[in-house]
């Protein structure tokens, strides 16, 4: 009988053995150069980007630049004001302008505004027009009568920072006008339509009144101060 012949390794062949199997284990050398030379360029990709925006921020070739090259404001006369404020009024209005063309429907050629006006409205007494006897003092200079125009209105004084366009409905054919015009439709109508109104609330209401109660209040104030004990003021056209 034959004996079976078991196969023998040399400890080289261990060697090897184990080389082979480490090899297959660990991952190949060109696989990890490849993934850092991808990683590499994913950051100079990263820095280019980020340099882009950089230089595009810094120079904006596109932006705006606003310069101010007005000049110094100049004085050009100054005069004394001999007025007293008595009373400021504050309003606020909505202009509803529309404007539409005959035989032509709104969407094609017609406006309509809706615009909020708010401005303030002073009344005032003018002192300068005061004749020679408007102030009468008793012999014994203890009763005084003071004779006053009434308040009047100065021109109402609109805000800019609360005055705005609220909403604006607008034709095909107005919207390509304003479009291809250098110079658009401005707001300079709404604000003269919305001084108008205002004026007119400002004339109904009692500012004129409150503000020629409150001019007869100071003066009491002050020449009671200087020792007259009696104080009458009347306006224009009283007795």
């Amino acid at each position: 009988m034959d004996r079976q012949t078991r196969p023998s390794f040399t400890p080289a062949d261990s060697g090897a053995a184990n080389d082979a199997t480490a090899r297959a284990g660990a991952p190949a050398p060109r696989s990890r150069r490849g993934w850092r030379v991808l990683a590499g360029l994913l950051f100079v990709v990263l820095l280019l980007v980020v340099g882009a925006r950089l230089t595009w921020s810094w120079l904006n070739p596109l932006g705006e630049q606003t310069i101010d090259r007005s000049g110094p404001a100049l004085l050009r006369s100054v005069q004394n004001l001999s007025r007293f404020e008595a009373a400021t009024g504050d309003f606020q209005v909505i202009v509803d302008l529309e404007k539409d063309a005959k035989f032509v429907p709104d969407a094609i050629k017609g406006s309509r505004t809706l615009f909020v006006g708010a401005g303030t409205v002073d009344a005032y007494v003018d002192f300068t027009t005061l004749p020679k006897d408007a102030f009468t003092v008793s012999p014994d200079r203890t009763r005084v009568t003071v004779r006053l125009p009434h308040a009047e209105l100065e021109k109402p004084n609109l805000d800019s920072k609360r005055s705005y366009v609220f909403a604006q409905e607008r034709g095909i054919f107005d919207r390509i006008s304003d479009f291809l015009s250098s110079s658009p439709q401005n707001q300079q109508e709404l604000y003269v339509l919305a001084e108008r109104k205002i004026a007119d609330a400002a004339t109904a209401s009692d500012l004129r009144s409150r503000a020629d109660q409150n001019t007869k209040a100071m003066l009491e104030g002050v020449l009671k101060s200087l020792g007259f004990t009696t104080v009458t003021v009347r306006y224009d056209g009283e007795p």
